[in-house]
C-alpha cells in the first residue's frame, strides 16, 4: 500500500531540494530519517518534516507499521515564483526571483528493502558472471585470430610541399 505526503510552497529552490531527495529514494524509513538528521542543509529539515508527516499518515490512516516502510518516491516540483525588485544605479532595477517548491514523498510497504550488503552481493555475482563470460570470449577470440594484433593499418609519412 502506498502512503503519500506533500509539502507545498516550501520557500527553497527546487534545485537545492532535489539534491537531498535523491539520497533518500529507495531507503527504509529509519535510514532515511537518520540520513536527514545528519545532513547540514535547510532542504534536509523540510524533507524530514514531510517524511515524518508521511509516516504519521501511514500509521493513523492506513494502519501500517513504520518498520516495514520504504521511501518509494521522493519528488520535488517547482512552485510559484515570487518576483521582487532590487534598486540599482541610475534609477534602474533588477528582478529577483524567489523560488518555491512542492515536496512529495511516497512511502510503500511492498518494495523489498535493498541494503548495502545486498547491493554488494549482487555486484559480486554480476562481476563473476562477467569474468566467466569474458574469459570464455577471450579464449575463443585467441583461437580464431591470433594475428589480429599485427593487423593494424600502417601510416604513411606525409610529404611536405616545397615552395618555389
Amino acid at each position: 500500500m502506498e502512503v503519500r505526503s506533500t509539502y507545498k510552497y516550501a520557500r527553497i529552490s527546487p534545485f537545492k531540494v532535489r539534491e537531498v531527495t535523491r539520497e533518500i529514494q529507495g531507503l527504509p524509513v529509519s535510514a532515511a530519517l537518520d540520513l536527514l538528521a545528519f545532513t547540514p542543509k535547510k532542504a534536509a529539515l523540510l524533507i524530514g518534516k514531510t517524511l515524518k508527516s508521511a509516516i504519521a499518515n501511514a500509521e493513523n490512516n492506513a494502519n501500517l507499521k513504520p518498520d516495514g516502510l520504504v521511501v518509494k518516491e521522493a519528488t520535488v516540483g517547482e512552485g510559484p515564483t515570487l518576483k521582487r525588485i532590487m534598486a540599482r544605479a541610475r534609477g534602474s532595477a533588477n528582478q529577483i526571483l524567489k523560488r518555491t517548491s512542492h515536496i512529495r514523498i511516497v512511502l510503500s510497504d511492498e518494495i523489498a528493502i535493498e541494503t548495502r550488503e545486498t547491493r554488494k552481493a549482487k555486484r559480486k555475482t554480476e562481476q563473476k558472471t562477467a569474468k566467466k563470460d569474458g574469459a570464455g570470449e577471450a579464449a575463443q577470440g585467441a583461437a580464431i585470430a591470433p594475428d589480429q594484433k599485427s593487423a593494424k593499418p600502417k601510416r604513411t609519412p606525409k610529404t611536405k610541399k616545397k615552395s618555389q
